[in-house]
């Protein structure tokens, strides 16, 4: 679409972007305790109008001392910025900062191995520093289940003891990056919302760390979400142009309903941090084509376009409300304390 109608479109998913609830479920800052270079990039969240996001604090074996080190180094910058950003922990919280123009929030943490010597209560302790989900495994196996990359034995009876903890608690269980058969495990346990916080699905672009439609369906029978990320090897020939991304949330949309789908671009702001993680721990990418080259990442700035793009396949304000941040607050208003 060209002309007019591309600056008439356009303007709605601009006013469409201001008038609704935004919500970016998993953004990725360097892990650098002492390094705060990169955080002022979150206004860049801001200009798009986004009012809530997810911010990584670890990942796959990074020790319980760094995950500890990058909580205390997020929480210290945002405390030193209460007239523009504000750490949240409930739902009401994230509407009273929207309403005083302020972002919220949140910290996730991708994969449980902090947890394999067994100590539970940490769950709690990573819930009271602001963790508001955490995924089961990242990439490779640990002691609660399996990873995408690995030979995936299913969910332990440690991580059925994590996860009635993550239940109790008020943390929200992400099956991202996480193997499909330890997926089906905690789907099929799941008397909560379990979310893919961001997974692609792979009948759009056949990838081992996108998601099957049958998990998809699972996930959504939960009342669970489905966050699109915007990583060219996810979404498929490196490419990141806003139609990829319609793709991938219109086939989710499409098989499961709008209510199960989200926004979570997954963009790394240090993008040369990025390069260098895939060379220096290739163990936790054992598969060097799937990885191959530079990785294309779509930035905040996308989401205006991929809200024009869905608004041209005929989705009114009430869906794209829930694909863009409605569907993300239901889960935290049921599972959240």
């Amino acid at each position: 679409m060209t002309g007019p109608a591309t600056i008439e479109v356009r303007s709605r998913a601009e006013r469409l972007l201001r008038g609704t609830l935004v919500w970016d479920n998993h953004a990725c800052m360097p892990l650098r305790p002492g390094d705060a270079s990169f955080l002022p990039q979150l206004e860049r969240f801001r200009a798009v109008g986004v009012d809530v996001v997810s911010l990584n604090v670890g990942y796959g074996s990074d020790s319980l001392e760094d995950h500890i080190r990058m909580f205390a180094a997020f929480r210290a910058w945002i405390a030193a910025r209460p007239e523009t950003f504000t750490l949240v922990g409930s739902v009401a919280e994230i509407d009273r900062a929207r309403a005083e123009g302020k972002t919220a929030l949140v910290f996730d943490i991708e994969g449980m191995a902090p947890l394999d010597n067994g100590d539970h209560g940490l769950v709690q302790l990573f819930y009271d520093l602001g963790a508001r989900w955490m995924l089961v495994a990242y990439n490779r196996n640990n002691a609660v289940g399996g990873g995408c990359h690995d030979e995936d034995e299913g969910l332990t009876a440690h991580g059925r003891e994590v996860l009635a903890e993550m239940k109790r608690t008020g943390m929200v269980v992400c099956c991202s990056h996480t193997g499909h058969r330890t997926a089906r495990d905690v789907l099929d346990a799941a008397d909560n919302p379990v979310i893919f916080s961001h997974s692609n699905p792979s009948a759009v672009s056949a990838h081992a760390r996108n998601i099957p439609d049958d998990l998809i369906r699972a996930c959504a029978a939960t009342g669970g979400v489905v966050g699109i990320n915007g990583i060219g090897f996810f979404l498929g020939d490196n490419d990141v142009r806003p139609e990829r991304i319609v793709r991938h949330i219109d086939h989710v949309a499409q098989l499961v309903g709008p209510d199960h789908v989200g926004v979570s671009l997954d963009y790394v702001f240090d993008q040369e941090d990025l390069v260098e993680v895939l060379t220096t721990r290739a163990h936790t990418f054992p598969d060097p084509a799937a990885y191959a080259g530079y990785p294309h990442m779509a930035p905040p700035e996308v989401l205006t376009d991929v809200v024009a793009g869905l608004m041209s396949k005929g989705y009114g304000d009430d869906d794209l409300g829930k694909i863009l941040g409605g569907n993300w607050r239901r889960v935290a208003q049921a599972v959240w304390r």
